[in-house]
This record gives C-alpha cells, sequence and structure tokens, in this order.
C-alpha cells in the first residue's frame, strides 16, 4: 500500500522510502507495463471523482504514484527520478487541479506542441480535471522564431508539409502568426549538420533500436501474403507493411491495450494502437483505417486489433509498427 500526503506535512522518511522504491525498480509498474518512469494509466475509463488528491505533489490511482518534478504550486518532489517519455514509451496522464499544459510538458521533458498534437489539441483548449492525455515521445526539429518566418516559409525552408506542422504544434491553420522568439517543433525534418569543409544534410536515424531481443515471442501483425516491408527501421524503432486498406491487422504478442484512438493527428500516427506486454515491452499499430481493441482490453497473440490504412502522417496504405523497449524483429 502506497501512503501519500501533502509535501508541507511529509516526513523525509516517506520520501525516502518511494525513492527506494523506484530506484529498485526502475519504473512505475501497473498490469505488466514496465521500462516507463513517465505515468501509465492503472486502469481502463478513470474517472476523475474516483482520484484522490495527495497534496501538491502525489496523486495516486489504482495504485500508482503519480509523482511530477514540480507540482502545480511549484514544490519539488524529494525523489532521484522524475517521469520522462526519453524511454520511448508511450504513456497517458490525469490532468490534475492546477495543471497546465506548459506545466505536463515540463514534466515529461516534452514541448507543449507534442501534447498538443497527441491529444488532437488547440492552443488555448482549456483542460479539464480527470481529462486523459497521451504522452508521445515524438522526435522533431526545434526552431526559434525569427522576424517574417511564416509557417508556410519555415515548412519550405525544413522541406516538410505545412500540415505536419500546423498539426504538430496545435496551429489552428497555416495563416496562423507566429511569434519572433517563439519556439516551434518541426516533425520528421531534416537537420542541417555544419563540418569545417562542406554542409550536408542527414534525416533523422532511427531511434530505440537498442534493447534485448526476443525473437519468436513477437509475431507478424500482418500476414505475410497480405503485406510487404515497405521501409526498413525508421522514426522510432518502426518498420512499415504496405498492403490493402482494410488488411486485418493482429496483436503481435499477448497484452494489454493501453492506447485505442480513432481518428486525428495524434503525432503524425493517425489512427493507432499501443499494447503493453508482460515482457516489459509495448508494441504500436500507426495509421490504421478502423480500430477494433479498445483501452483495457486484454487481447491474445494473433487477435484481431484492426484494420491496415493510411491515416496521420502517410502517403499510401500501410501499417507502422514500432516495438519500443526491445528490438523490432521484422
Amino acid at each position: 500500500m502506497l501512503v501519500y500526503s501533502s509535501p508541507s506535512t511529509a516526513s523525509a522518511g516517506v520520501f525516502s522510502k518511494i525513492g527506494d522504491f523506484f530506484s529498485k525498480n526502475d519504473s512505475i509498474q501497473e498490469g505488466g507495463n514496465s521500462q516507463n518512469l513517465a505515468i501509465l494509466e492503472a486502469s481502463s475509463g478513470p474517472s476523475w471523482q474516483k482520484l484522490p488528491s495527495g497534496g501538491g505533489d502525489i496523486t495516486i490511482v489504482g495504485g500508482v504514484a503519480l509523482l511530477p518534478d514540480a507540482g502545480p504550486s511549484g514544490t519539488q518532489v524529494e525523489v532521484n527520478e522524475k517521469p520522462s517519455s526519453a524511454s520511448g514509451q508511450v504513456s497517458t496522464y490525469i490532468v490534475r487541479q492546477g495543471d497546465t499544459i506548459s506545466s505536463i510538458a515540463k514534466m515529461f521533458d516534452v514541448s507543449a506542441g507534442t501534447i498538443l498534437s497527441a491529444n488532437d489539441l488547440k492552443r488555448g483548449d482549456t483542460l479539464s480535471v480527470g481529462q486523459k492525455l497521451i504522452i508521445l515521445p515524438i522526435s522533431g526539429v526545434q526552431y526559434t522564431v525569427k522576424k517574417g518566418d511564416t509557417i508556410s516559409s519555415v515548412a519550405k525552408k525544413y522541406k516538410v508539409d505545412v500540415g505536419e506542422i500546423v498539426g504538430f504544434n496545435g496551429f489552428s491553420s497555416s495563416e496562423e502568426d507566429l511569434t519572433i522568439g517563439e519556439v516551434i517543433i518541426i516533425p520528421f525534418a531534416e537537420v542541417e549538420e555544419k563540418s569545417t569543409t562542406q554542409t550536408k544534410k542527414t534525416t533523422s536515424k532511427a531511434h530505440g533500436t537498442s534493447g534485448p531481443d526476443y525473437s519468436g515471442y513477437y509475431m507478424r501483425p500482418v500476414q505475410y501474403e497480405l503485406g510487404r516491408k515497405s521501409q526498413g527501421l525508421h522514426g522510432y524503432n518502426g518498420v512499415d507493411i504496405a498492403g490493402a486498406v482494410g488488411t486485418p491487422i493482429v496483436a503481435a504478442a499477448s497484452g494489454e491495450v493501453i492506447v485505442s484512438k480513432q481518428g486525428g493527428w495524434n503525432g503524425g500516427y493517425g489512427s493507432y494502437i499501443v499494447i503493453s506486454h508482460d515482457n516489459g515491452t509495448q508494441t504500436l499499430y500507426g495509421h490504421l483505417s478502423g480500430v477494433v481493441a479498445k483501452e483495457g482490453w486484454h487481447v491474445s497473440k494473433g487477435q484481431l486489433i484492426g484494420y491496415m490504412g493510411s491515416t496521420g502522417r502517410s502517403t499510401g496504405s500501410h501499417l507502422h509498427f514500432e516495438v519500443r523497449g526491445a528490438k523490432n524483429p521484422f
């Protein structure tokens, strides 16, 4: 049983025990969801009325302690680790009283635009207590707006679609004015690397490719006769498997569905599903035309979870399949 109290009255011993808990386990675990110091939702369909408050810095949901590095009041939590999306795991966060997009972004060490994009929010949207937010570790180039910049000119400079910048940063349209000094994210942009002899451009390499090799644990999410691999490792340890719209997609391994999103941009994934597995890894299935498996479902290896499509950042019908926390066997 986890004990919580307001930081103003908590003893150093309580925080020491919580710190020891995380240092021993290296993760917050709930139902096999490991390798993730970011917050994983403990149950499906949470209701904010059921969320007990542990003061400014601690909230308990289903026995899982949600510990930011700084609460809405600005007080600090005395633990060695802070929530982070650096592990590459997809996570969910339940909005508390006093939270803002900016404070949550700081909590997870991601940009505000990442949170806006992943949850189909726009700048100025109001958060509600109990609202569930998806936290996606999306890579992109940070860009500081200069005099004369427009969304279109920045998109042209980095050779990306205008819609990617609009969707990722939560702009209302491509005509929205940029503020000088404002920092925005250019998703999937080319990065200029300067050297003493020449300037060259390289695209971002695949991330999250290191990790254990669980050969045989995952099955191919698309039958061989129905889809072919159209792109090797890219993005976050992902591969693309091309096929016809509506091609069945199955769970690569048994586990719990922790994210199931039908419709929306969602950081470029479009309609997508994330499954958490007992070995501490997650698999992600993106660009779906239809979602079958719902959040909270326990699915078996080979079970139908959705259908192939071309939603989100996609140029043709295919499945974007990621393995987070282990090598991608495909």
